[in-house]
């Protein structure tokens, strides 16, 4: 399990394995954000699943120069579209631009029997 969740909840299918490949298009899935609508990401980085928000520390809003195209030209970071916020796609963390210090918001998921899942938080809630 990735994320940052104390107690999971039971995990929700999200995608199958095969359609997360290696630093390439990520899966975007609608979430509630604090009961209102929000959209999420998930890419598969150095093997692993992450998902996080959509949504760059600097200024809420989604991320994506195209839908589920969030890492730049090296596919090294993930990029946001509208003021170039970079961010560590293994931790979400801000590496450079105007997002400070901040972090994206991590989703916990799990990768099993060929299918990813992912973890609704106190925060985050699927989508209705």
């Amino acid at each position: 399990m990735t994320g940052s969740s104390a107690t999971p909840e039971a995990p929700l299918p999200l995608c199958a394995t095969a359609e997360l490949v290696e630093r390439d298009k990520a899966f975007v899935f609608d979430v509630r954000l604090w009961g209102q609508p929000a959209r999420a990401f998930a890419l598969r980085f150095e093997g692993r699943v992450r998902a996080y928000l959509n949504r760059c520390v600097h200024v809420p809003v989604e991320m994506d120069w195209q839908p589920g195209q969030f890492l730049d030209m090296e596919r090294r970071w993930i990029i946001c579209s509208i003021h170039g916020a970079t961010y560590e796609p293994a931790d979400g963390r801000c590496v450079a631009g105007p997002c400070g210090r901040g972090r994206l918001m991590p989703i916990d998921t799990l990768e099993q029997d060929g299918q990813v899942y992912w973890y609704p938080s106190r925060d985050i809630r699927p989508a209705t």
